[in-house]
């Protein structure tokens, strides 16, 4: 693809994640689908009472999941204790993971800690590191930041990066325009982890692609991962450091997934060390979002309290709301993937044919999805843009189907 092509796709996909965030501004009625008609959607699941065995109440999970078949979900999948309880939509279709590619690289570096050669270490410093950018060299203060202030979005700097552009106010608003002391601010920060692939690679000697095949794929028996799936968006005008990207199916997520429900081990195999999982969700830093974006450690999202989620739970985000969920209380791993291919095509045309700001092309496409004449269109039904509300509602509906004090939930 072009350059100019890598870009525009960026752009929309970063302002889709923006403004998703956001309420519509000009949409006063209900944003939800309960009055949409659900989708022909395939469903498959364990008996009611092997569900309930496995600790759930199949009437609520069977009605999260029709409320999953009435948005533009293309696979939902519940897996515990390693059988798979519920799930919607092909297991084996490989779906861009957009930003739950972070989560990725954050077990890469992982299975790589240490001080010697070809080891990460997290305390080691980017000027120690020999880590700049051009155009737009960073200051000594800046150079100060380490590979763990990187992995927890407190790096401080505000420099402009591949696969970034429209979260670039957002970021500007929490950082500003000068230099901060490492440590000290958080923000959602694609510098921060396009700079962690280059230390990765050059630290290791490895592609990203060539260490998840070695180091997780074909020890996890992924069925359906090749390397030909990792791709990196390049924009050297304004950064050194590429952003890679993943495509996956659910039924590869969900294995990944699995492994932290055992500190790091499955099948009688160590990924990753056992404090490596128990830090994610032990001490987050605060981002100042409510909900399920109350804290973020380790390139993974940390869910508040009150979202239902058991403490210790911690989870991935894409755009599009694609998500992996690790909620190691319940022995429980949760995937939802979204095809974005199609909204991501009317919503070109629409801001290069009538010439409008990318935010109101978003805003037009998801109002009028919501609209009588349009919701029970083809596009609305199979392609439109799954509502930050709507998706936390899903996440809720799902929790509340876990039945309290299932047998083995973890106090």
């Amino acid at each position: 693809m072009r350059s100019g092509g890598r870009r525009l796709l960026a752009f929309v996909a970063m302002v889709i994640v923006g403004a998703a965030a956001c309420p519509l501004p000009s949409w006063n009625g209900s944003v939800s689908a309960d009055a949409r008609e659900a989708r022909q959607a395939d469903i498959e699941g364990l008996s009611p009472a092997e569900t309930e065995r496995l600790g759930w109440d199949a009437d609520k999970l069977d009605a999260a999941f029709d409320f999953a078949a009435q948005l533009s979900s293309d696979t939902l999948v519940v897996v515990t204790d390693g059988k798979v309880v519920r799930s919607l939509g092909d297991l084996e279709r490989r779906y861009p993971l957009h930003s739950i590619r972070k989560v990725l690289l954050s077990s890469l570096i992982g299975q790589h800690l240490g001080d010697g050669p070809k080891r990460i270490d997290l305390e080691t410093t980017l000027e120690e590191l020999g880590i700049d950018d051009d155009p737009g060299p960073l200051t000594p203060l800046q150079k100060q930041a380490t590979v763990q202030h990187l992995m927890n979005g407190v790096s401080g700097i505000n420099h402009a990066a591949a696969a970034e552009a429209g979260l670039t106010a957002e970021k500007t608003r929490r950082l500003g325009l000068t230099e901060n002391e490492p440590g000290t601010k958080w923000a959602y920060n694609n510098w921060d982890h396009n700079a962690l692939t280059t230390i990765f690679e050059a630290r290791t000697g490895l592609s990203v692609a060539e260490a998840f095949e070695e180091g997780f794929a074909t020890p996890l028996l992924l069925q359906d991962f090749s390397p030909e799936d990792v791709s990196y968006i390049e924009e050297p005008e304004i950064s050194l450091h590429r952003a890679v990207s993943f495509s996956m199916s659910a039924r590869d997520l969900a294995r990944f997934g699995m492994m932290f429900l055992g500190d790091g081990e499955i099948d009688g195999r160590r990924m990753l060390p056992a404090f490596w999982v128990d830090r994610i969700a032990s001490d987050p830093v605060a981002t100042g979002n409510d909900g399920l974006w109350a804290g973020y450690s380790h390139l993974w999202w940390v869910p508040a309290s009150d979202t239902g989620l058991p403490e210790g739970s911690f989870w991935a985000l894409g755009l599009g709301h694609q998500a992996l969920m690790v909620i190691p209380a319940w022995q429980t791993v949760i995937v939802h993937q979204a095809d974005m291919s199609k909204f991501f095509q009317r919503f070109i045309d629409k801001v290069q044919s009538e010439g409008i700001a990318p935010e109101k092309a978003l805003e037009a496409l998801a109002i009028a999805c919501l609209m009588p004449l349009e919701r029970e269109s083809e596009f609305c039904r199979e392609h439109r843009f799954i509502l930050r509300k709507e998706f936390s509602r899903l996440i809720a509906l799902i929790a509340d189907a876990r039945v309290a004090g299932a047998p083995g939930d973890a106090n």
